[in-house]
């Protein structure tokens, strides 16, 4: 408990500043915490990630989520993304199918994934640092109150092959404290008011669920693969995916309803 707790006061230190400052120096942070992430995909698999498969991989998971500033006016990132796919499946052919349908699959997939994610976490802080804040605020709202709640009050399993720790009970109470967290902030905040305050309750609410299956997904392919945490390089918390799991699933939606 107490190196966890060392570990996130470290990171706050490091990370709020960097969030509040936004611009390119943020933009390289979520690059790097992208490129991370898909390295922690490679490990699980135990598959090397100093290789060319990792590093198309890497392009390919770059072609989808720099920030359009990166890129020359008028370049179609689907079109890099794309290429890198090719050169990964002729790569099997050259491999002798050491890297195989399978691989390329994973890793295409990993890279789309984690790449639009963080895409849409560099552009919600574009939005500005409040959207930003809100959706953060909202997902640590929904970890903690489900935690806490499914502690002291869980007994109905939400998913026992997949999270045997999670319960019906803390999903629900996670959701409720991400309600009032979120209802509060948009409230006092009213430029993130995009839509009337009754449905922004309703969104927060949908972010919150939304979260909580990104956290499961995470959970599925972590016990697929035989691992407790996506990565070391957080001790006592894990990798990065351990750490983004929510969000990544989150952002998108919320671009969806166009509030990035």
């Amino acid at each position: 408990m107490r190196q966890r707790v060392i570990t996130a006061v470290v990171a706050l230190i490091l990370f709020i500043p960097i969030v509040i400052l936004g611009g390119t120096i943020f933009d390289i942070m979520a690059v790097l915490l992208g490129l991370v992430g898909l390295s922690e995909i490679f490990i699980m698999r135990k598959k090397i990630i100093v290789s060319l498969e990792a590093a198309l991989g890497a392009l390919a998971l770059l072609a989808i989520m720099v920030p359009d500033s990166w890129l020359p006016a008028g370049v179609n990132r689907l079109y890099f993304f794309y290429l890198f796919i090719m050169i990964l499946l002729v790569n099997m052919v050259f491999s002798r199918n050491k890297i195989n349908f399978d691989d390329v699959g994973v890793t295409v997939l990993a890279a789309a994934y984690i790449g639009t994610g963080f895409h849409y976490f560099i552009a919600a802080r574009q939005t500005g640092l409040t959207m930003l804040l809100y959706i953060l605020f909202v997902i640590w709202a929904t970890d903690i109150g489900a935690y806490q709640i499914g502690r002291k009050l869980g007994k109905h399993k939400l998913a026992p092959q997949i999270s045997p720790n999670k319960t019906w009970e803390g999903s629900i109470g996670g959701s409720l404290c991400a309600v009032i967290i979120g209802g509060a902030f948009t409230y006092f905040v009213p430029e993130l008011q995009i839509y009337t305050w009754p449905l922004m309750l309703l969104l927060t609410l949908l972010f919150s669920v939304v979260g909580q299956l990104g956290d499961l997904v995470e959970s599925s392919y972590k016990r697929y693969y035989g691992v407790k945490d996506s990565g070391k390089i957080l001790p006592g918390h894990g990798g990065i995916l351990d750490r983004f799991d929510s969000l990544l699933f989150v952002l998108p939606i919320l671009h969806l309803f166009t509030l990035i």
